[in-house]
């Protein structure tokens, strides 16, 4: 294992769902070696955005635009965004939901580096939906833990179930 890589040499994965969510992905910080702090490479064409109006109960993270421009949606908030600019995307509520939209003429490239919080929460305040993960390794989904997304209006009782 090598502690430096290049930008260019990040290998990128289809992300998104193929439909309101499109873009290049990779994920580099375990590959050089960091254990605490994440870092991903995202690649947005126009028009497109990777990832839901969301944000983290636990995990912090910043964006450094390297290529293009977009918008940063930031709670109630919009901030247009181009090369040389960092976002921060603190842990909360919804006032600190987060998510970068391409809406200029070029590829949109952006590094996310984040904190590493093994058990999380995620709010989606534009379809009302929750994850929650704990030990669950998105590069390896098989490998276990628990993610769970859903509604808070389909909870179960504490003691359902329980006998």
């Amino acid at each position: 294992m090598k502690p430096v890589i290049n930008i260019a040499d990040v290998a990128l994965r289809d992300g998104g769902n193929g439909k309101a969510f499109k873009a290049k992905i990779g994920s580099f910080g375990q590959q050089i070696g960091s254990t605490g702090i994440g870092a991903m490479l995202t690649v947005v064409e126009p028009g497109e955005k990777a990832f839901p109006f969301h944000v983290h109960h636990r995990n912090h993270e910043l964006f450094v635009i390297l290529e293009g421009e977009g918008t940063y949606r930031f709670g109630e908030e919009r901030f247009p965004v181009k090369a040389g600019d960092v976002c921060a995307a603190p842990a909360g509520g919804p006032d600190k939901a987060h998510q970068i939209v391409n809406t200029g003429a070029t590829t949109l490239k952006y590094l996310g580096i984040s904190t590493k919080e093994d058990t999380e929460v995620v709010e989606y305040p534009d379809s009302t939906k929750f994850a929650v993960m704990s030990r669950f390794d998105w590069s390896n989904p098989a490998a276990g833990g628990i993610r769970y997304v859903g509604r808070k209006e389909n909870s179960l009782d504490y003691f359902e179930g329980e006998e």
